[in-house]
């Protein structure tokens, strides 16, 4: 994971099949998904320009994490998040928020984010 995710992250699951003007933007990590790197708008882009589409599912996905640690408390809410995006077929997620806050002294990160579909084509098949 990189060491700063911020809303406008796009996060894509390792060993998927990418246009191969795409094949080197993103960053690896140990929970099966990857960081795109650059802009997003570099992204989307070049998904257009191969022939590709990038799906945008409707209704944000949430998930709040508690603990002092705050990258260990962010690794579990993104892994969350990268869970419930595979359980409704989706292949990646753009994060739209990230909010460090805490209750009754006890931090937490809550993440909210849209769970997305990148796949060759134009017919949804997840």
């Amino acid at each position: 994971m990189p060491d700063t995710i911020t809303a406008g992250n796009i996060l894509v699951e390792k060993g998927i099949r990418l246009p191969k003007s795409l094949q080197d933007q993103s960053e690896p990590n140990s929970n099966g998904w990857a960081a795109v790197k650059g802009a997003r708008s570099a992204f989307v882009q070049a998904i257009q320009e191969a022939g590709w589409s990038f799906f945008f599912m409707a209704g944000e996905i949430k998930t709040t994490v508690f603990g002092f640690d705050r990258e260990k408390a962010l690794h579990a809410a993104l892994k969350r998040l990268m869970a419930d995006a595979k359980s409704q077929h989706c292949n990646s997620i753009e994060i739209t928020q990230i909010l460090d806050k805490s209750l009754w002294r006890v931090p937490y990160v809550s993440v909210s984010a849209h769970a997305r579909h990148l796949q060759k084509g134009m017919c949804f098949s997840g």
